[in-house]
């Protein structure tokens, strides 16, 4: 008997069916789980106005959508990370064989690398989030995500699981394919080591796991309680390893060590030496005309923009391309070499009736007569008529209303009528959508910007800008366009906005009044006057951490668990009637701005607090032998108009401020003000003290604030953060320059990190340097150079400069090269220093660090360096650690992971001319802003290297 799983202690034990929206079974005979995202895809969908993909819109959509209603074909693939997925082959099948397909991942990437912004931790997550959002616009996949966190590399499946909790993860996956309800699941990894990182073997696991975990109603029975059923998928498979077998074994790339050849079936649970044989090849690189590239061309795409990983990415040249998978499992027969996933299962449209055997008396012959009316408007689709179609979709949409029905009250049983009503609700939200391209319906959406442009000039453009932000108790404008595309005579029947936090609407012209003739090639505007409540929610993550040490989300509403983003604050609908049957059109409220050299920027609505107020970075360090300490809170108003009011720093006991409360005025929306105060402590040590700026506003105080992640061309997200700044106590102690002055130093940015901020907590006021500083040698006024984190990588220019560099350094300047990517791999030292690829990690932040040269003096002045400098560190070791290295170079310290050779090139230093050269590969970069005080000392003293002889 399968053993009773639960999930205790994670959010989720008391959930009740009321929390969740679930109408009891006895009431309609049907439960109905409280799906707020849609993730199961049996509604309509509203859209968001971003830059369309043209193959999701008109007469290439309809064709896909026509593919679609042929078929009940349903796959869900898991993955780790953002940017894991093989984009080639959902492709393939979301529009190639048009399945119903989705993908699970299983963390958001916020361990990962970032090359475009300097968003790390949660708002890397945030941004990864979006990039594989419009990722999987091109790939034509539905997004599903799991709750844990992406804390690192991680080089083992047992480290992962360790961090994450084995049945958190596996809630995530069952509750992911209860609601999705695929009937295959795939992976990318198999779940051993030639996965390459233990993330990545926990996904493969899962994805074998949930096979026979989503179909026991044991297995998390808060899920069935909440009107999940169980559902088995009926083949589950994983790619082929990319690796062969040797005599050696298997190589392990997280390790760099050989492995003997063992692979684990976790479906069978069974071992066995021999490679996982491929059953089924999928041909990624068919060449698709309606795509008019590959369905791998296509979906690199969308890899592309996944840019904080690769930094763009082009498209691969034409020609074929296969991918081969093994099948882990199985419940129909099927040969072993197979011709698709799907073989052995029935994915024509009738074949939904394989769900209720018994039932012999309607539903079998109703389906005939919907897949016969698709078969028509196939036959009838022209790409120069695709209106043709819809007479035949017309009658299929009606054809199924009646037919879920008709099942809804029926006498079969719970279970067969819950995947009965699941797959016709999701052929009756395809039946919409290819309506609606058929006819060529248009929903636009977006707040209205109060300007009238009467110029001749004003039909080029897309009306006026719109602020971006509302705030509660705001009242504004809402427009609502809906556009026949068609010579069909259509009828609006209504058009509606629906909101998630409890605004007020009321219609001001053209909205839920009588139905009106929606003309040919026409449009109807609606309009909408919205008042917000006074307590309206922020737009904001429905998952939260305590802290960035916590490595899984906090998500309060279950039914948002699996969730890309918050719910939208405001969406339009409309209902439009075609032949007897009402085609739904829903679109996210947008706002719109023009950004020059991007045109016109759509982005959805989000509400925000009138005050946003904030500190940054969250923590530091003070050294202790400061007498004070300046502390910014930066106050952001969205109000509109202009926002006056005090702003104060909460402070530990006997702790004083100056001035003790500051007042700030700000003219218009989106203005901030910077206000410093000045924390004298009672008494400092070497402990944390934690101090919150408070801001008072209109009678209400605000004590958190927002950054708005991403970069440009990204959909933007806010991350909200507590206004508070930790301060920790160290001694720490940094040179001075000739004649007692502050130390000069340059910083080169790399591409994103808190370093040169942090600084300032030991008194060191970088002077930011551009490529420009660099390539013309304008360096010699500096006692130091910095280069941020993968700077080859950020200023591919700065290989050409590199001379400059080491002709500083030459005449007595100090270099200090922090962790560089491949890009770095050319011989830039002063001396041959090889990474070997993007260069070792170590991942465990409590590896032990050994000083192996503890007296020289760049561990010994101004502070002496020990083990437990390396205490307390987060996330990682380092990353970047060279492979081999000139004997001129002398290396300091050494560190590894747990089978890990010793990695001794973390931090190298060289004396060159009458300067040095330190590379660093030790991620003080992660260290500094998260104010582990062993960071600022180990920084101060690579700082402080050139006055050595002046000491």
């Amino acid at each position: 008997m399968a053993r009773m799983r639960t999930l205790t202690g994670l959010g989720v034990a008391g959930l009740v069916l009321a929390a969740a929206g679930v109408t009891a079974i006895g009431q309609q005979n049907t439960p109905k789980l409280h799906d707020p995202a849609n993730l199961s895809g049996e509604r309509v969908r509203a859209t968001v106005a971003v830059r369309r993909v043209a193959a999701n819109e008109g007469a290439i959509a309809l064709w896909q959508s026509l593919l679609k209603l042929r078929t009940r074909a349903s796959l869900m693939m898991i993955v780790a990370h953002p940017d894991d997925e093989d984009g080639g082959m959902l492709t393939y099948e979301a529009r190639g064989q048009g399945a119903h397909v989705a993908m699970l991942t299983l963390t958001r990437g916020e361990g990962g690398q970032n090359l475009m912004s300097g968003d790390f931790d949660g708002a890397l997550g945030l941004v990864r989030t979006q990039e594989l959002l419009a990722a999987d616009r091109y790939m034509g996949v539905d997004q599903m995500w799991g709750s844990v966190v992406d804390f690192g590399f991680s080089k083992t499946k047992e480290e992962s699981l360790a961090n994450w909790g084995h049945e958190r993860v596996l809630y995530d996956a069952v509750r992911a394919v209860r609601l999705y309800r695929p009937l295959v699941v795939t992976s990318v990894f198999e779940g051993g080591v030639t996965d390459g990182h233990g993330q990545h073997q926990v996904s493969g696991e899962m994805a074998q796991e949930v096979f026979n975990a989503a179909g026991d109603p044991k297995v998390f029975p808060d899920q069935i309680a909440a009107g999940l059923m169980p559902w088995s998928p009926a083949k589950v498979y994983a790619r082929a390893p990319f690796f062969r077998v040797s005599s050696k074994g298997m190589f392990d790339y997280a390790t760099g060590k050989w492995a003997p050849a063992r692979f684990y079936n976790y479906v069978t649970r069974q071992w066995s030496t021999e490679s996982p044989k491929p059953n089924v090849v999928i041909h990624e690189g068919e060449y698709s005309p309606v795509l008019g590239m590959s369905y791998l061309q296509f979906a690199r795409l969308g890899l592309g923009l996944q840019k904080t990983q690769n930094g763009g990415m082009g498209v691969p040249a034409a020609g074929s391309f296969d991918v081969a998978y093994h099948r882990y499992g199985s419940r129909v027969e099927s040969g072993n070499e197979e011709q698709s996933f799907f073989d052995g299962i029935d994915t024509s449209l009738t074949g939904i009736a394989t769900l209720a055997p018994d039932e012999k008396s309607f539903l079998r012959q109703d389906l005939e007569k919907i897949d016969a009316l698709v078969e028509q408007a196939t036959e009838a689709y022209t790409i120069a008529a695709p209106e043709k179609t819809a007479p035949f979709l017309c009658d299929g949409l009606k054809a199924t209303d009646a037919l879920i029905t008709k099942v809804d009250a029926g006498n079969l049983a719970a279970s067969e009528k819950y995947n009965v009503l699941h797959e016709l609700r999701v052929k009756r939200a395809q039946f919409n959508d290819a309506l609606g391209e058929a006819l060529g319906l248009r929903l636009r959406a977006q707040v209205a910007s109060g300007a009238s442009d009467g110029s001749p000039f004003a039909r080029f453009g897309d009306g006026g800008d719109t602020f971006l932000t509302a705030i509660p108790g705001q009242a504004f404008g809402v427009e609502v366009r809906v556009v026949n595309g068609s010579n069909a005579k259509l009828t609006l029947e209504s058009v509606a906005l629906d909101s998630t936090v409890g605004a007020q609407v009321q219609e001001s012209g053209g909205g839920n009044g009588s139905s009106v003739e929606l003309r040919e090639n026409d449009a109807h505007d609606a309009r909408f006057t919205v008042k917000l409540p006074e307590d309206a929610p922020a737009t904001r993550p429905p998952f939260t951490r305590a802290n960035d040490e916590q490595n899984y989300y906090d998500i309060a509403d279950p039914a948002m668990r699996n969730a890309s983003l918050p719910l939208p604050p405001l969406t339009a609908w409309a209902t439009v009637n075609y032949n007897g049957v009402a085609i739904k059109l829903g679109e996210v409220v947008q706002t719109l701005h023009r950004v020059t050299g991007q045109g016109t920027v759509y982005e959805p609505l989000v509400v925000a607090p009138a005050i946003s107020v904030s500190v940054s970075p969250a923590a530091g360090v003070v050294p202790l032998t400061e007498k004070s300490l300046t502390v910014t809170a930066r106050v952001r108003s969205n109000v509109k108009g202009t926002a006056a009011g005090t702003v104060k720093l909460e402070l530990p006991a006997g702790w004083t401020a100056s001035p003790a409360t500051a007042e700030f005025s700000l003219a218009k929306d989106g203005d901030a003000v910077d206000v410093p105060f000045v924390v004298t402590p009672a008494k400092m040590s070497e402990t944390a003290y934690t101090m919150t700026a408070v801001a008072t506003y209109a009678g209400k105080e605000y004590s958190e604030g927002y950054e708005t992640v991403g970069y440009t061309g990204l959909m933007p997200t806010n991350l909200y953060r507590a206004a508070t700044y930790s301060a920790r106590g160290v001694d720490v102690k940094v040179a001075t320059g000739p004649g007692g002055r502050a130390l000069r130093v340059g910083y080169l940015p790399g591409t994103g990190d808190e370093v040169e901020e942090s600084l300032w907590n030991v008194g060191v006021h970088a002077t930011t340097l551009t490529m420009s500083d660099v390539t013309a040698g304008r360096l010699g006024d500096f006692d130091v150079v910095v280069l941020g984190v993968r700077a080859y990588a950020a200023h591919p220019d700065l290989a050409a400069a590199n001379a400059q560099l080491l002709a500083y350094a030459k005449a007595g300047g100090v270099v200090i090269v922090q962790y560089n990517s491949s890009q770095f791999d050319h011989d830039f030292g002063p001396y041959p220093l090889t990474l070997g690829g993007n260069g070792e990690r170590v991942v465990d932040e409590k590896a032990p660090v050994k000083l192996l040269m503890p007296d020289d003096s760049v561990l010994r002045w101004p502070n002496r360096i020990t083990e437990r400098d390396f205490d307390g560190w987060v996330e990682e070791r380092g990353h970047g650690f060279p492979e081999s290295w000139d004997p001129k170079y002398e290396a300091l310290l050494e560190t590894h992971d747990p089978g890990q050779d010793p990695q001794k090139g973390g931090l190298l230093v060289a004396k060159t001319g009458k300067g040095a050269y330190v590379y660093l590969a030790y991620a003080l970069y992660r260290q500094m802003p998260d104010g582990v005080p062993g960071a600022y000392r180990l920084f101060a003293n690579l700082l402080s290297m050139g006055q050595q002889a002046a000491k």
